[in-house]
């Protein structure tokens, strides 16, 4: 049985607890405060820590784990990413006060203080920049740093920006783009052939479903004459698959897998070309 780390509380664990479900692999676990649980019955699911997960991995406590990528480059411990899972993101950024005059990277002075809880990752950005800073690790909110004199800079996690904005600082650089991802140990001689196959088969069952929320199925009734048209309205994965319709005379059955995105564009098109009983429904897995 394969052991996977998951993240214990916070954004990171609902999302996910929703993917891995959605998967077919929802927890089954006694209690709320359980700290581990079977997934599906062949899987284990270890909850910790989403910042001690990659300890985990590394040491071969867990088998595979999902976790930020900013807390795996902080870590440096040596796991390594299978599968970019999409939710999550952030980027870890630079930020200084608005009235100062750094504008980019290279513009902070020696012997700057930088306030960071990712003291290894910015010792290392400044270090392969040689711009010598003094790191200040902290924990907890970093915004407040510059403000009281504890640093001049901040490294931090940023979604939308507007925490800084509203505390008065401003983003000079990007040291890292973060998601969540799916990790296993570098050394392959950690897993074995089952246990290699077994986190293949799961990290191909956690992308079909990420592929499938971008795509809708669609299935329309579209007039024969039309075809040369519709594959420019709906080209699908591989081209649209057409079918004839029992009867259907100057009809023909369409279905192809077009993205979200453009769901309303396609319709508007579809009916253009004279499509009836167009019909747009999810997907729950995607096998790209």
């Amino acid at each position: 049985m394969l052991k996977i780390a998951l993240p214990n509380k916070g954004r990171l664990a609902d999302e996910t607890r929703d993917l891995f479900r959605d998967a077919g692999l929802e927890s089954r676990a006694r209690s709320d405060r359980a700290l581990t649980a079977s997934l599906g019955g062949e899987f284990q699911a270890l909850f910790i820590r989403a910042q001690d997960i990659p300890e985990f991995v590394a040491d071969g406590a867990a088998d595979v784990g999902v976790t930020g990528w900013d807390l795996v480059q902080e870590s440096a411990r040596p796991v390594r990413s299978v599968a970019d899972l999409e939710f999550g993101r952030c980027r870890l950024a630079i930020a200084v006060r608005e009235e100062s005059g750094i504008r980019q990277a290279s513009d902070v002075p020696a012997g700057s203080r930088i306030a960071t809880s990712f003291p290894r990752i910015a010792a290392r950005y400044f270090s392969e920049r040689g711009l010598q800073v003094v790191v200040v690790p902290i924990s907890g909110a970093a915004e407040i740093a510059p403000h009281v004199g504890i640093a001049d800079i901040i490294i931090d996690l940023v979604s939308t920006g507007s925490t800084l904005r509203v505390n008065g600082l401003r983003e000079v650089d990007t040291v890292l783009d973060s998601s969540a991802r799916l990790i296993v140990a570098q050394d392959p001689s950690r897993l074995d052939d089952a246990q290699r196959a077994a986190a293949d088969e799961l990290a191909a069952a956690l992308l079909s479903v990420l592929h499938a929320r971008t795509r809708r199925y669609l299935m329309a009734n579209v007039p024969r004459d039309q075809m040369p048209r519709v594959h420019e309205v709906v080209p699908g994965l591989n081209g649209p698959t057409v079918i004839d319709i029992l009867g259907g005379g100057t009809m023909v059955a369409v279905h192809a897998v077009i993205p979200e995105s453009g769901v309303y564009r396609t319709i508007s098109r579809l009916k253009a070309l004279g499509a009836q009983g167009i019909l747009i429904t999810r997907i729950e897995r995607l096998m790209a």
